[in-house]
C-alpha cells in the first residue's frame, strides 16, 4: 500500500503556465483565448483550465518539469453579435481550434525569498478554422479561413512557491509574446499580434488524511495595442478553483474532481467602431477533471483530462474546452 502523505509531499507538480500554454496562448485567432470575452476577436490570451488543479500547482522542489499538452476548442457566437477580427467586423462567427503545446520549467535548488523559484516557457502549435460573415461596402459576405502555425509563446520569468504545512502559496508572472503568425484581414490567425502580461497568485491545500486537494488561483491580464489594427483589448481578471479527491490505483493515485472558472473584463476596449460600444465581456464555466499520478523513484509522471463548458457569457464565443495534459517531473 502506498503512503498517501509521502506521495503527496513528493509530488510537487508545476503550474501550467500556458495560459497552453499558459499554455496556449491564443486561439481564435489564436488559441489562447478562444474564449475569453470581449477583446479583439472575442478572444484573449487567457485559457480556462490552466491554473487550478493539482497538475497545475507550482513546483516545490528543485528539478525539471516537461509538459506536453493538447487542447481542443470549438465555439460560436450568436448570429446578431458583431465581433472585430484582425481589422474586420464580423457576425455569426464560429471557430474550431486544436493546439499542441510543449512546455518546460526549471526550479532552482536554492531558495529565493524563502520560496522555490521556477522559470520556463510554453510553445504552442495551432490549427484553426474560422467561419463568419464579414461586413463590406457592398454588404456582408460569408468567409471561411483555415490556418496553422506557431502560436504566441508564453514566457515565465518568475514563479514562486512557499510551503506552510498543508498549504502552498504561489505567485508568478506570465508573459505572452506576439510570436505567432498573424495577418491583417485574415479570420484565422495563430497569433494575437500583441503582448499580454499576467501577474497571478494562488493557494493550494492538500489534506493527506482526507486524501483531498483544493486550489484557488486568480490574476489580471494587461494587454498592449495591436499595431496592425490600432485596437487595444482592455484588462481583465480571472479566477479558477478546483476540488479533487485522491484514490489509490495500482502503484499510483487516481484523482477525480471538478473545476470552475470566472473571467471578467474590467477595462473597456479601445479602437473599435463606436457601434460596438466598450465591448466589455465576461465568462464563467465549470467541468469535471480526471487524473492519474505515478511516482517513480524521485521522478513523477502525471496525466490529466478535463472538460470545461461555459455557463454564462457576454461579448464572447460560446463553447467547450477539452484538455489533455501530461507532466514528467525529474
Amino acid at each position: 500500500m502506498y503512503n498517501y502523505k509521502t506521495i503527496l509531499k513528493v509530488f510537487a507538480i508545476k503550474r501550467s503556465a500556458c495560459t497552453l500554454c499558459d499554455i496556449l496562448p491564443a486561439m481564435l485567432l489564436t488559441l489562447g483565448a478562444v474564449d475569453s470575452f470581449a477583446s479583439e476577436g472575442g478572444t484573449t490570451h487567457y485559457n480556462p483550465g490552466t491554473l487550478a488543479t493539482l497538475i497545475d500547482n507550482a513546483p516545490s522542489q528543485g528539478g525539471w518539469v516537461l509538459e506536453p499538452m493538447y487542447l481542443h476548442y470549438q465555439a460560436d457566437v450568436e448570429v446578431s453579435k458583431q465581433i472585430p477580427v484582425a481589422g474586420l467586423t464580423t457576425s455569426g462567427l464560429s471557430a474550431k481550434a486544436d493546439a499542441i503545446t510543449f512546455g518546460g520549467l526549471h526550479t532552482l535548488d536554492q531558495k529565493v525569498f524563502g520560496a522555490n523559484y521556477t522559470f520556463g516557457a510554453y510553445v504552442p502549435y495551432i490549427w484553426l478554422e474560422v467561419d463568419a460573415k464579414v461586413e463590406a461596402d457592398l454588404g456582408a459576405k460569408y468567409r471561411s479561413d483555415t490556418e496553422q502555425g506557431l502560436g504566441d509563446i508564453t514566457f515565465i520569468p518568475a514563479m514562486f512557491a512557499w510551503k506552510n504545512g498543508r498549504f502552498q502559496y504561489n505567485t508568478g508572472l506570465n508573459v505572452y509574446a506576439p510570436t505567432g503568425d498573424y495577418e491583417m484581414g485574415r479570420l484565422a490567425n495563430p497569433g494575437m499580434n500583441y503582448w499580454s502580461f499576467n501577474p497571478w497568485a494562488g493557494v493550494n491545500y492538500t489534506n493527506e488524511v482526507l486524501n483531498l486537494n483544493a486550489a484557488l488561483n486568480g490574476g489580471i491580464f494587461f494587454n498592449t495595442e495591436n499595431p496592425d489594427t490600432d485596437y487595444s483589448s482592455g484588462a481583465y481578471t480571472h479566477l479558477e478553483a478546483s476540488v479533487q479527491k485522491l484514490f489509490v490505483l495500482g502503484k499510483g493515485l487516481i484523482t477525480i474532481g471538478a473545476e470552475a472558472f470566472w473571467c471578467e473584463q474590467v477595462e473597456a476596449d479601445s479602437g473599435q467602431s463606436e457601434r460596438l460600444g466598450d465591448f466589455k465581456g465576461r465568462t464563467t464555466g465549470v467541468g469535471p477533471v480526471l487524473g492519474y499520478m505515478l511516482p517513480m523513484d524521485g521522478e513523477n509522471l502525471v496525466f490529466e483530462l478535463r472538460w470545461l463548458t461555459k455557463k454564462k457569457k457576454k461579448n464572447r464565443l460560446s463553447g467547450d474546452y477539452i484538455w489533455f495534459k501530461a507532466v514528467y517531473q525529474f
